[in-house]
């Protein structure tokens, strides 16, 4: 199943160097992409958005406090619906998930296994 925050396309995927200037080492918009489509998502706009604020957050944190990490991700999101937004677009986490797309490591002990869902 495909989830997308927007209708944009793959030609809209920012390039690396100017939207990502915290992304980790060996990174890239493309390899998000195919880390995207193998987990059944496509990666719009709002997609991009969490990626950079992940980025964002392990460059000044460095590897961060899965409580903290999304308390900050609700809070930078709240306008939109906070974590509850976010899990629209993510529905694996959006920390785990997030995580894995934007090429960091997961928080230690953060485990998403889906919203409110019986697992």
């Amino acid at each position: 199943m495909s989830r997308s925050g927007d209708d944009s396309t793959e030609a809209d995927a920012p390039s690396r160097k100017n939207a990502f200037p915290h992304a980790p080492a060996g990174w890239s918009p493309a390899l998000a992409e195919d880390r995207a489509r193998e987990e059944g998502l496509e990666l719009g706009t709002e997609h991009w958005e969490l990626i950079r604020a992940l980025h964002e957050y392990f460059a000044r944190h460095g590897e961060p406090n899965r409580r903290r990490l999304r308390d900050a991700l609700d809070e930078r999101f709240h306008v939109r619906g906070g974590i509850r937004h976010l899990y629209h677009l993510f529905p694996g986490g959006p920390v785990a998930q997030g995580c894995r797309i934007a090429g960091l490591p997961s928080p230690l002990g953060n485990v998403d296994r889906g919203f409110g869902s019986v697992v």
